[in-house]
């Protein structure tokens, strides 16, 4: 039977991470690369929101992606897997780039005006610089892609036996986790782009293959869904307040234990939550796992825009900026899927698709 909870993980979590993007972009938290505030406020506590999703969306997406996996590999071949993990994954994220890709990528750089400080720089390079911009939020797939390739000599070595410890976790063995998954927080944390922690994520992708993608483990996390909620709240509110008007999503705040436990709690609270009451579909929810994928790949497109010709321009209430953003966010990347899927080169070079449409992006 098809895990719906997990599809519906899937396209919420894009929806809260398109939300937290159009608030990232005028953050008054002085996070680098983005206009920043635009609005006449002291303190803009709608930001919080930011520091309420950044430990754990994800971190969870990369579980799902694990578990993913697992159902995957379970009823096709490894040389399929990495076939279709490349197509799906790696292609976008390198060919999708030189394809269509790098028009975010003029818009990312106009955003941190790294033009006006690159006039001394030779065409070539800044075409280069130009292209690499152009991964923005296609960092996840390309680090889910390498995290896919390892999987494979892994399997080899462990032969299902950790698989099979995995189904024997427990609520102690989730508890002793949060330790760990701090400690893997520290590791393979790349300067510069902070949203490269392969320490953090390898962790979250490793337990969605070994633990979570057991149904006995997800039950537990159904049995114990209030109790983590209430973990997952606390830890929450004290995050935020302790951190508020810091960058969270760069050291040191991003590998503190606060971070990193309700990063973890909030993750476990996420998934049993969606396996108790959000394992079915109707036509709203299957539309938007089919079309997650597109609104993944191109929302950021359209919140760049309108911080790139109207937001930092200050042209119009902050307000409606806002709302404009939202609106091109959902809009722009919905329409741009449309097209793109239907065009034969590009629905393979951008989209990763080759004969059919499809919305999976694990």
């Amino acid at each position: 039977m098809r895990k719906y909870y997990l599809d519906n993980i899937r396209w919420i979590t894009v929806v809260l991470v398109v939300v937290y993007h159009v608030l990232y972009m005028y953050n008054a938290e002085g996070i680098p690369g983005v206009p920043g505030k635009i609005t006449g406020m002291e303190t803009q506590y709608y930001d919080a929101y930011q520091y309420l999703v950044y430990p754990w969306f994800m971190f969870l997406l990369f579980i799902v992606s694990g578990i993913s996996s697992r159902l995957f590999l379970e009823r096709h071949a490894d040389r399929e897997f990495i076939r279709s993990r490349t197509t799906k994954l790696l292609v976008p994220s390198t060919a999708g780039i030189l394809a269509f890709q790098f028009i975010q990528g003029y818009l990312n750089l106009r955003l941190s005006n790294a033009y006006t400080t690159m006039q001394n720089i030779p065409a070539p390079f800044v075409v280069l610089i130009t292209l690499a911009s152009g991964i923005g939020v296609l960092w996840f797939i390309q680090v889910l892609w390498l995290f896919s390739l390892l999987l494979l000599p892994l399997r080899k070595l462990e032969k299902d036996r950790l698989w099979t410890l995995g189904a024997r976790t427990g609520p102690a063995a989730l508890l002793l986790m949060t330790a760990a998954v701090w400690v893997a927080a520290q590791i393979g944390n790349m300067p510069v782009v902070a949203v490269y922690r392969f320490g953090y994520y390898a962790l979250a992708f490793l337990l969605g293959y070994f633990v979570f993608s057991h149904d006995e483990v997800v039950e537990l996390l159904k049995r114990w869904f209030a109790p983590l909620l209430a973990a997952a709240v606390v830890l929450g509110v004290a995050f935020c307040v302790v951190f508020f008007g810091r960058n969270y999503a760069d050291a040191p705040v991003n590998r503190t234990p606060l971070f990193t436990s309700y990063g973890w709690f909030a993750s476990l609270t996420f998934l049993g939550g969606a396996a108790k009451y959000l394992d079915g579909t109707n036509k709203f929810a299957s539309w938007m796992s089919r079309h997650s994928w597109g609104l993944y790949v191109f929302h950021y497109l359209g919140i760049s825009a309108v911080a790139v010709f109207v937001g930092a321009r200050h042209i119009l209430p902050a307000a409606l900026v806002y709302v404009l953003s939202l609106i091109a966010a959902f809009a722009l990347a919905f329409a741009l899927y449309e097209i793109i899927s239907r065009l034969p080169f590009f629905r393979w070079a951008v989209l990763g698709i080759r004969k059919e449409r499809s919305g999976d992006v694990s």
